[in-house]
């Protein structure tokens, strides 16, 4: 039965999980992550330069400020992230040790990063997108069948739904993600390509830093 005090545990938890995991991934954005975008960011500029219209917004500076907001963003998509995993858990059974938290991280890196990224890989600043209305509904769907799918693949009892799970898993990429007219890049491939795999590790450590550490904070009381 979910009670007062069992989602103070929740939050509590999810506090704590949010904070490390999210400084942990600003950490290995800065080592990983930060190197590869700044490069990026040259070539766009130096693309842009030509177009003496084009409107900047404000961002913050390189350096302490960039850390500190980059910081901020992590920790509160860690906080969310982990107040997500903690309901599921709450409806599945708390985990009886942090190894089985890490598989809840592993489905979440699976759910909300590896699918989407089959046909929406991490993009270098520069690099031309469909339109993002397009590009947020295949988000969407696509995390909504796959987490659906592995929980009856996971869970289900008969065949049925299990093959049914699976259906969800492949249905979005069967559509296709939305696609830009043209296929350009101020970048050049190997740093796409090196932006990319950076991006696949730090948020492999994310998310199962989230699930160890929720199955640390939110283990099933002995």
């Amino acid at each position: 039965m979910f009670n007062l005090t069992t989602f103070r545990e929740l939050v509590v938890a999810a506090l704590w999980t949010g904070l490390l995991a999210g400084l942990l991934l600003t950490a290995v954005q800065q080592i990983q992550v930060l190197p590869t975008l700044l490069q990026a960011e040259v070539y766009e500029e130096a693309a842009a330069v030509a177009n003496t219209h084009e409107h900047h917004d404000w961002q913050p500076g390189n350096g302490w400020e960039r850390t500190f907001f980059t910081a901020v963003a992590n920790i509160g998509l860690g906080v969310g992230f982990a107040l997500l995993i903690g309901a599921v858990m709450c409806l599945r059974g708390r985990p009886s040790h942090w190894r089985m938290g890490l598989l809840w991280g592993l489905a979440g890196y699976l759910t909300f990063f590896v699918a989407p990224s089959l046909g929406l890989p991490p993009e270098v600043p520069g690099t031309e997108a469909a339109k993002l209305a397009d590009r947020q509904s295949w988000w969407l769907i696509t995390v909504l069948d796959t987490g659906f799918g592995l929980s009856l693949l996971a869970f289900a009892l008969t065949r049925t739904y299990k093959f049914f799970g699976a259906v969800l898993l492949v249905a979005p990429h069967l559509i296709g993600a939305p696609q830009p007219d043209v296929h350009s890049s101020a970048a050049p491939a190997e740093l796409r390509q090196s932006f990319i795999m950076a991006t696949v590790f730090a948020n492999a450590v994310f998310w199962l830093a989230i699930g160890g550490l929720m199955g640390r904070f939110y283990k099933k009381q002995s």
